[in-house]
């Protein structure tokens, strides 16, 4: 006689409506999954179709100015519509409250308000790339983008406000669960690292969201009143909006990267059979990050014309940010020290980021010195170098976590040879696009030109860098498609299948909606793996 099904998160409700009126964190991190991965897929197109026009030297797929709009819309959904929100939307919304033991966030109602201004941002943005596109870069600069250019920056500028509050609301409703609600004994020094991650990216959120949202006002402002905030025949001062823009866009780094980390953190625990090695240097570490973020802002303003001191004294600030990063890697490494290490899919991902993260902060180091700086600014080094970050660091730290925390999430079990094979085929794809780029940005390409007839001599690297976006993009494409599959056809997973520590591997798998029966009594430390393997 077959066994009838437990209820859980997923089967409590049927219907359209009870998914789009939920208030339960898990359901929502699942319509966070559906639509982020939605804007991801159009972010990879448009990357696709900018790797298309650079296979050769002329200008031959697209015109000039489409050329412009490519790679400022791959910028702007990728940014704010994917990589700012996928690991805290995702796997902080379905994960803070089961890993500190409540019931659900602070603000049940108002995480489903984040989400629906996410959408809404992310509508008004589809509904701009459709009639005309912005030219600007994702960076907005003024003048050209108060001034000058006649596409839709307005548009374009209010869906990125509108997304900005879903930003704020979530950052707002992680801090609040993490100082109100946790469980009995669940102290500070309990905390798995993966919280101290998203705590300290709320800070973030909460801090400097507000910033680029009042920036994005005066632009407006400024086209639409001709008010003198930008522009210098008005009184205005173009340098002011790059200070501004990236005050906020910064420290957006390090939402993007600080809960890639954690995610990280919690494999290599896992995987390595292990406690992390220096768990309060890795904790304050991520507040480190979160505080130094706020104060390297100007180095992307090195030839900008700021004064020699001025660059001085961030040039020295940039290179102190990466302390902190720098721990965290260290401290990784002596977990792995003699642990008894498990090479399953997490784990691959896991190694993928810390590879790909250390060239991305050691290319960093490069940016940080001045004399360097002036000569690759606006070259594909620049490129090379915040994608190993972004793309290298979060996406591997979030496919990592999808797939660590996938049977909890779904109930079901991935097949794990596709798996392992989808971390290959990702790593090498990554490095075969975006190496290259080093390369070619230390030989002198310009980032932007869709056509370098006049320098022959970079088409090599570009088709290389092309033919590992096609790689880049079956890795992507993989994970899709088998967890799909699981979701139909996987075998239904144990409640603990890693043996992992943490309060979400004590729930059922997919956990009920209150996530706890009765709420936990939390009298272990963090990362107890040696009990765990004792009593195993």
């Amino acid at each position: 006689m077959p066994q009838p099904e437990r209820e859980n998160y997923l089967n409590k409700e049927y219907g359209v409506w009870s998914w789009l009126l939920t208030t339960d964190h898990k359901r929502i991190a699942l319509l966070y999954l559906i639509s982020i991965t939605f804007f991801f897929f159009i972010g990879g197109f448009f990357a696709l179709l900018i790797r298309l026009e650079l296979l050769t030297p002329a200008g031959d797929l697209v015109q000039a100015d489409t050329y412009n709009k490519l790679f400022t819309m791959h910028g702007m959904v990728m940014v704010f519509f994917f990589l700012i929100p996928s690991i805290p939307a995702v796997l902080g919304n379905f994960l803070v409250p089961m890993m500190i033991g409540a019931k659900d966030l602070a603000f049940p109602r108002i995480n489903l308000l984040s989400w629906y201004l996410y959408i809404i941002g992310g509508v008004m943005m589809l509904h701009c790339m459709l009639t005309g596109g912005v030219d600007t870069g994702w960076t907005f600069y003024a003048p050209f983008s108060t001034n000058f250019t006649n596409t839709k920056i307005v548009e374009a500028g209010l869906a990125i406000f509108i997304a900005g509050f879903s930003s704020i609301l979530t950052g707002l409703n992680f801090v609040v669960t993490i100082h109100r609600m946790r469980a009995p004994g669940m102290t500070w020094s309990r905390l798995p690292l993966f919280i101290w991650a998203h705590y300290a990216t709320s800070i973030i959120q909460l801090l400097g969201t507000p910033v680029i949202a009042v920036t994005i006002v005066l632009v407006a402002c400024e086209r639409a009143l001709h008010l003198g905030i930008f522009d210098p025949r008005l009184g205005g001062d173009p340098l002011l909006f790059q200070h501004l823009f990236w005050f906020y866009s910064h420290p957006a780094v390090y939402i993007m990267i600080l809960p890639a980390m954690g995610v990280v953190t919690e494999i290599i625990a896992c995987f390595s059979r292990k406690r992390i090695f220096g768990y309060s240097f890795v904790a304050f570490s991520s507040i480190a990050i979160a505080v130094f973020g706020f104060l390297v802002w100007a180095h992307h303003m090195f030839v900008a014309g700021m004064s020699v001191y001025a660059a001085l004294v961030f040039s020295l600030l940039s290179y102190a940010v990466a302390v902190p990063s720098a721990i965290k890697v260290f401290n990784w490494t002596a977990t792995l020290y003699k642990g008894s290490i498990h090479y399953d899919a997490p784990m691959l991902y896991a190694f993928g980021f810390l590879g790909l993260f250390t060239i991305g902060g050691l290319t960093g180091l490069f940016l940080a010195a001045l004399g360097i700086n002036v000569h690759v600014t606006d070259t594909y080094f620049i490129v090379a170098h915040f994608h190993y970050i972004m793309v290298g660091g979060a996406v591997m730290g979030y496919l990592g976590g999808m797939h660590f925390w996938w049977p909890k999430i779904s109930g079901k079990l991935y097949p794990e040879g596709w798996a392992r094979l989808a971390a290959l085929i990702v790593f090498i794809g990554f490095n075969l696009t975006f190496f290259p780029q080093f390369i070619l940005g230390y030989m002198g390409m310009p980032r932007r030109y869709y056509d370098y007839s006049h320098m022959p001599e970079f088409q090599v690297l570009n088709v290389l860098s092309t033919a590992g976006a096609t790689v880049l993009g079956v890795g992507y494409l993989l994970p899709m498609i088998y967890f799909l599959w699981s979701m139909r056809y996987g075998k239904p997973a144990p409640d603990n299948p890693w043996n992992a520590a943490g309060l979400e591997w004590k729930t059922s798998s997919p956990p009920t909606t209150f996530n706890f029966e009765v709420e936990p009594l939390v009298t272990w430390e963090a990362y107890n793996y040696e009990d765990l393997d004792a009593s195993h």
